[in-house]
């Protein structure tokens, strides 16, 4: 077997029973290159991971420069390494003091995890709240908080103390009680296809977690690292969560996750029992050496400050009678459409016009729009442009 198509479909574990199968060459910018040298406009960034393109050469040289150091040398939290401090410190001179300590991890999934983990340990209680219709990852434990039944009922049993409260809806507050560890919300949620937070909510499930002594766990995994304008979703909507969770974004493209606290509640993980947390790949320099490079590059420039410009630009020029709707915040957007079978069509249609789009997990009438956030102004109206003409 030599087709590359067919020894992916055979040999590689499959999630989806129709992959695009677009055979990848070469990425660099805000486009993607076939093996056929067929280039496509990305609105997608690998799902939010992209931050500054592909390829960027901020992000290639801090790497390459790691990688003539050392790759892995020990397992995480052994020995101090200059690429993992010097993000950490640049997280922390960035957050508020009671987010001032990183664990960084491979994953989002795994941050879960492990703030989960912190939460227990922390309070002593044992509920867990999510929301309705949350993605947190597909890890046990973070399959458990997910707030749809129809991805978790094959692989029950999950953890047991798992509960859920309604996403805007501040009835459901009164599920969060003395006898809860942690709420874990996003704060704009993503499987739905970025529903953002209405009449105060998340300060108001703030409110009601310092009042029954419940920690609050922000899945900052698709917000971070500038997607709304601002470097975190939690300083849009002025609610500071005890725990902090990133991913994707944070690595500019290389496999990284965080979960951030205070230094006292982190450091309840290094005694009875130490090892409360344990990870052999977590915090790789090399990965560690791009995020801090994507972090930098961040602060130092304007391109956060051009987010809020850009969102509009795609607000202008995606206006069409069968768009229903341009939901989200910053380069974070779902166009809703009528019915899936215009959604799909979109989406397909678009691949063969060279325009990368992509679904939402609870919802097949919306489509994602998650650009690198240095895409340029004429790649926004391009992209548009075929949508447009798609329509």
């Amino acid at each position: 077997m030599t087709n590359p198509k067919k020894i992916f479909k055979r040999h590689q574990a499959q999630t989806f029973p129709d992959p695009s199968l677009l055979e990848i060459q070469y990425a660099k910018g805000s486009y993607i290159w076939d093996v056929h040298e067929k280039k496509y406009l990305d609105f997608v960034a690998g799902v939010s991971a992209c931050t500054l393109g592909h390829s960027n050469p901020i992000i290639t040289n801090a790497i390459k420069q790691q990688l003539e150091k050392h790759t892995h040398v020990m397992v995480y939290g052994e020995y101090v390494q200059s690429p993992q401090y010097k993000l950490a410190k640049l997280l922390a001179d960035n957050l508020p003091e009671i987010l001032s300590c990183t664990y960084f991890t491979n994953s989002g999934a795994e941050a879960i995890e492990g703030a989960m983990k912190l939460a227990k340990r922390a309070t002593g209680k044992l509920e867990i709240i999510s929301c309705q219709a949350s993605y947190h990852g597909s890890t046990q434990g973070a399959l458990s908080i997910m707030g749809n039944e129809e991805h978790k009922t094959k692989y029950r049993p999950l953890l047991p103390n798992c509960n859920q409260i309604i996403y805007n809806d501040e009835s459901s507050l009164k599920n969060i009680t003395e006898q809860t560890a942690a709420v874990v919300i996003e704060p704009i949620q993503g499987g739905t296809g970025f529903t953002t937070p209405t009449n105060n909510f998340l300060q108001k499930v703030k409110e009601k977690c310092t009042k029954t002594g419940a920690l609050l766990i922000f899945d900052e995994i698709q917000t971070c690292y500038g997607r709304l304008g601002t470097l975190f979703g939690y300083e849009e909507y002025d609610t500071i969560p005890d725990i902090l969770c990133i991913a994707k974004g944070m690595g500019g493209g290389m496999p990284i996750g965080a979960f951030i606290a205070s230094w006292k509640l982190m450091n309840l993980l290094t005694f009875d029992p130490k090892l409360g947390h344990i990870t052999t790949f977590g915090g790789h320099p090399v990965n560690c050496a791009a995020s801090l490079a994507t972090l930098k590059y961040l602060l130092e420039t304007n391109v956060m400050s051009e987010v809020a410009e850009k969102e509009q630009l795609f607000r202008t020029h995606l206006k069409h009678s069968k768009i229903k709707e341009i939901r989200g915040k910053g380069l974070m957007l779902a166009m809703e459409f009528q019915d899936e079978k215009l959604a799909k069509k979109v989406v397909e249609q678009s691949l063969e016009n060279g325009l990368i789009l992509f679904y939402f997990l609870f919802t097949e009438t919306a489509i994602r729009i998650t650009p690198p956030l240095t895409i340029s102004e004429k790649e926004i109206i391009d992209g548009c442009n075929i949508i447009k003409e798609i329509l």
